[in-house]
C-alpha cells in the first residue's frame, strides 16, 4: 500500500452510531470530545483517534472544479487529520493531493471513485485507476491486489450510480459507506447502515463534497495504533478492520441543488 501523505509530525448526527468499534462488535462511546482523547476505555487506551474523509471530489472529476489545494485547506481548517480524494475514474489530482497533504498538516490517501457494470466503488490506497466497467466483485478484488481497500459508496442510490445488495453480496468489500452527506433525506443512509450491521461489513462516513465547503460535513473516525497516527496504511487498515465511527450531517437543500446546477454548468461548458 502506498505510503503518499504521510505529515510531519448540523445536526450531529451518526444514524445511531455512538462508538468507535475495535472489531470485535465491542467499542468505547464518545463524549464531546472523545474523538482527540487519549485514555478512558479500552479502544481508547490502545489506539488513538483521527478524523478522516474518504470521499472528496476535485476537478479531478467531471463533474467538479475544486482544487486540491482548497480541498486540502478546508479539510485542515475542519479539524480533519485525513483526507482522500476520490475522483470520477481519475487518480491524477488525488496522488498529488496525497503528496501535499503533509504540508497542511493532513495524512493524504490516494484513491479514486471507480466506475464498475454494477455500481461505484471507492479504491483506496491505490496508485492506478482499476480498469472500469467490470464487475462490483472483480473490481473490488484489483483493488485488494494492488493492497488497496474498497468501499461501497452511496448503496442502493440508483440516480447516483450506488451498487444494489445483489452485486455488493457477491463482492469482497472492505466497507460501505453508511452516511453519505450528499443526500437530502437519510432513508438510504439508514438503509445502508442496516445492511452493514447484517452483515458485519465496517461502516464509514464520508462527504462527497463537490465543493470546498463542503468538505468533512461527515466522516470518519478512525482508531490506528499509538506511534501510527502519520501512516495512511494505518488510517485504512482501521477502516478494513472496522475500527470507525460516523459522525456528520446532511447538506441542506440549498448545497443538494447548487450541486447538481453546478454539474449542469460544468457539462454545458464542456459540450461547447
Amino acid at each position: 500500500m502506498t505510503k503518499l501523505g504521510v505529515p510531519d509530525g448540523g445536526d450531529g448526527a451518526s444514524d445511531g452510531v455512538g462508538e468507535v468499534s475495535d472489531g470485535d462488535g465491542t467499542g468505547d462511546a464518545d463524549d464531546a470530545d472523545g474523538e482527540r482523547r487519549e485514555g478512558g476505555g479500552s479502544l481508547f487506551g490502545r489506539y488513538r483517534t483521527l478524523r478522516f474523509d474518504p470521499h472528496v471530489h476535485s476537478e479531478g472529476s467531471y463533474d467538479c472544479e475544486t482544487p486540491v489545494e482548497a480541498i486540502l485547506e478546508r479539510a485542515a481548517a475542519a479539524g480533519l487529520d485525513a483526507v482522500a480524494v476520490t475522483d470520477h475514474d481519475e487518480i491524477d489530482e488525488s496522488l498529488r493531493a496525497a503528496e501535499l497533504a503533509p504540508v497542511y498538516g493532513l495524512v493524504g490517501i490516494p484513491g479514486v471513485e471507480v466506475s464498475t457494470a454494477e455500481g461505484h466503488l471507492l479504491a483506496l490506497g491505490v496508485e492506478s485507476v482499476p480498469e472500469t466497467g467490470r464487475s462490483l466483485a472483480e473490481t473490488a478484488r484489483r483493488v485488494a491486489d494492488a493492497g488497496g481497500v474498497s468501499v461501497v459508496p452511496h448503496p442502493f442510490q440508483r440516480s447516483r450510480h450506488g451498487a444494489r445488495r445483489r452485486a455488493i453480496d457477491g463482492a469482497a468489500v472492505d466497507a460501505v459507506e453508511v452516511y453519505n452527506a450528499h443526500t437530502l433525506t437519510g432513508l438510504r443512509n439508514g438503509q445502508a447502515r442496516s445492511y452493514a450491521d447484517a452483515r458485519s461489513i465496517p461502516g464509514v462516513g464520508g462527504s462527497d463534497a463537490h465543493g470546498p465547503a463542503l468538505v468533512g460535513r461527515a466522516y470518519t473516525v478512525v482508531g490506528v495504533p499509538r506511534g501510527k497516527e502519520a501512516d495512511p496504511e494505518a488510517v485504512l487498515d482501521a477502516v478494513a478492520a472496522g475500527r470507525t465511527a460516523v459522525r456528520g450531517e446532511r447538506t441542506t437543500a440549498r448545497q443538494y441543488l447548487e450541486k447538481y446546477a453546478t454539474n449542469a454548468s460544468i457539462l454545458t461548458a464542456s459540450i461547447l
